[in-house]
């Protein structure tokens, strides 16, 4: 039997609770040992709460001791690039949150001088969430027929300021204040991700975004309209600031097929049509499960040498995506 898989993770924020829940579902096969934080408060918690004897403060410093095997990246994504290649200096796989860089063109960058020296997968989880594992899995039986239209919404109030006067997205992820590239980027992409996954490649045809929180640098709205290869249109509509709705996000998605139709409405997955299914998730299981999924599959995709599913060159797929909404809104320009 193969020795359990060493890890060291570089980052002790928010996120990394479902990452680290999600390796230690892998005892056995795969054990975070150390972990790099320039908060000494944040990676000490972390460690406390799972175990983890080592902690740093720098990713420099926990490579340098050597002893793993491979790194979760899990820092702020303007980090991403210079952590990859820190990682590939020392010969450890890598498994790197969305997206690899800030922008399509370092991102390109960074894959090209990666190579192959080491393998290198991009934590992409929202398209391992079991409802669009389910919906890929009836598409590709062609279960709806050949798709003619599909609609994609998310509609927050997150951005917006509660009774208590706090805006609740903001609250829970201060670093979106700051960043002037924030709900495509940050946020959208996953969908993006999760679209491409579904429907095959898709173009984007014209994109709009909005701001409405003044706190914000970034955009809190977003209207993109998509094409699939077969000509199929896609739409997606998405606010942070919408008034009336909740503050947790749900996804909603609808895809029209010529023999039936594919609904996702927040919990509820439902088939329409001739054999008709429905099935309802448990969200709170869902999210955490898509973490399992996602660091499994990178687990067993080393262990068996086969190729990663969210591989640099796909996400480089979604990236482009997501650059074609800003370059065709003018955001940038006019931010």
């Amino acid at each position: 039997m193969n020795a359990p898989l060493r890890v060291g993770l570089i980052g002790a924020g928010w996120v990394t609770q479902y990452h680290l829940k999600a390796w230690a579902s892998l005892a056995g096969r795969a054990s975070v040992v150390a972990i790099a934080d320039p908060s000494a408060e944040n990676a000490a918690l972390r460690a406390g709460e799972f175990g983890i004897a080592a902690t740093y403060a720098s990713a420099a410093a926990m490579l340098a001791d050597g002893g793993l095997d491979a790194v979760d990246i899990a820092a702020p994504r303007a980090a991403h690039a210079d952590l990859v290649r820190l990682a590939a200096d020392h010969g450890l796989a890598v498994l790197c949150q969305k997206p690899l860089d800030t922008s399509l063109a370092e991102a390109e960058r960074l894959v090209a001088d990666i190579g192959g020296r080491i393998r290198l997968m991009v934590h992409e989880n929202w398209r391992f969430r079991a409802y669009y594992r389910e919906a890929a899995a009836w598409l590709s039986a062609g279960t709806i027929g050949a798709v003619k239209a599909a609609r994609l919404s998310l509609t927050t109030s997150g951005t917006l300021p509660n009774d208590e006067g706090v805006c609740p997205a903001l609250a829970r992820q201060p670093f979106m204040r700051g960043e002037r590239r924030m709900l495509v980027a940050e946020v959208l992409i996953h969908h993006l991700d999760t679209l491409r996954m579904l429907l095959g490649p898709l173009t984007v045809t014209a994109a709009r975004l909005s701001r409405t929180c003044p706190d914000m640098a970034g955009e809190d709205g977003a209207v993109i309209q998509l094409e699939t290869a077969g000509g199929a249109a896609v739409s997606v509509f998405a606010s942070f600031a919408m008034f009336g709705a909740p503050a947790t996000q749900f996804d909603q998605l609808d895809i029209l097929g010529d023999r039936g139709a594919i609904r996702l409405d927040g919990s509820a997955l439902s088939r329409l049509g001739p054999n008709a299914r429905s099935h309802v998730y448990d969200l709170v299981a869902t999210y955490q499960g898509s973490y399992d999924a996602t660091i499994g599959h990178f687990v067993q995709a080393l262990h068996d040498g086969t190729p990663f599913e969210t591989a640099p060159e796909d996400n480089l797929e979604t990236l482009r995506l997501v650059e074609d909404c800003y370059r065709l809104s003018g955001w940038d320009h006019a931010a």
